[in-house]
Parts: C-alpha cells; structure tokens; sequence
C-alpha cells in the first residue's frame, strides 16, 4: 500500500493506466486511481488538480514512450539513409506493438488522445523534429540533396502516416503490411538521395 507521502505521479499514472485498461475512459475515475493506490483522491489531485490532467499525463507518458529510442536514432551519428529508415520502422514497430498487444488499452488512448489534441500536436512537432535533424545531416553530409529541412521531413513523416498513425492501426496485422512498407521506404529514399 502507498502512503500519502510516498505516492509519486510516475505510481498514479502507472494506476491510472491499470484503471483505464480495466473499466474503459468513460467509467474510469479518479477515485478507482485512488483506491488501486490505496490512497484518498485527494492524495492523487495533490499530483494532478483535476481529472482532465491526470488523463492528459497518462496520454502524455503513452506518447513519450517511443521518444527515447527515436531520438537516440536521430542524433547518433552514420548514414542518414539508414538512420532514417531505422528511425521508421523503431516508430512503426512501437505503435504496432501497443496496437496488437493490448487492443483494450490501445483502443482506450485513442479516445485520450482525441481529448488532448494539444498533447498530440506537440507529440507530433517532436517527431517530426527528429526526422528533421535526420534529414539535414543527410544534406549537410551530401549524402540527401537540398531541400527546406522542415517541410521535407513532414512530408516524410505525412507519407509514412499508414504505418504510424492510429487511425491504419487496423491495416498493420495485414500480411502484407511490412512490404508496403518497403515500398514506401523505397521511394522516400529515392526522393531524398543526391543524385
């Protein structure tokens, strides 16, 4: 049992996760959260003021999960063309595993995500700024032609959306998907390469 003074808002988000995946975003509520921790609900406001940031935090910590290891990808150093293709799948990989492991939660942050669409805005400026540095170290070594840094990686990012984006998850059990993938992969290179 937690205390009080001990409960952390790493172990409430962690609770909070439990009581979504088990009674859904629509019943799930701040004191289930309080009572898994076995703390009153005024312990877990004194973390988050109110049950919109708790939701929030937990869609925020989901999105953060796959930031680690991307932006570790974008900044080591090696070809931008494999960098950036590891970068893609390490992204893919990641939304597919959450989309086919747990259905239940999965279907759960979809509706959080659609609460917190200023979260996922910034979620997406993320990613969309690691492929960035990608893309310019790839111009900067020659190895990509020039191009505005920015819009070449939305653009990288947007063509990709069937093998990120929530709303394909349903396409990426498809048999076919990994070689769609490639296909796409193919292309994107072929674009971004100096001739």
């Amino acid at each position: 049992m937690t205390t009080d003074t001990t409960l952390t808002a790493e172990q409430i988000l962690i609770a909070a996760e439990d009581v979504l995946r088990r009674f859904g975003p629509a019943k799930a509520t701040v004191v289930d959260v309080a009572r898994i921790l076995g703390v009153s609900h005024s312990s877990v406001y004194r973390h988050f003021p109110s049950k919109a940031a708790l939701r929030e935090a937990v869609t925020q910590r989901w999105l953060d999960q796959a930031h680690h290891e991307l932006a570790f990808i974008s900044t080591e150093p090696g070809p931008a063309a494999e960098r950036l293709h590891r970068w893609l799948v390490t992204l893919f990989a990641a939304k597919r595993k959450k989309a086919l492991d747990d259905p239940e939660l999965f279907a759960t942050y979809m509706v959080l995500v659609e609460e917190n669409s200023r979260t996922v805005d910034a979620h997406i400026e993320t990613l969309v700024g690691q492929i960035a540095q990608i893309v310019q170290d790839g111009m900067e070594g020659k190895e990509f032609k020039l191009a505005h840094i920015l819009s070449t990686a939305r653009a990288v990012f947007d063509a990709t959306a069937p093998f990120h984006d929530p709303a394909y998850a349903s396409t990426w059990s498809e048999p076919t998907v990994e070689d769609r993938f490639e296909a796409l992969w193919k292309l994107i290179v072929g674009g971004l390469l100096a001739k």
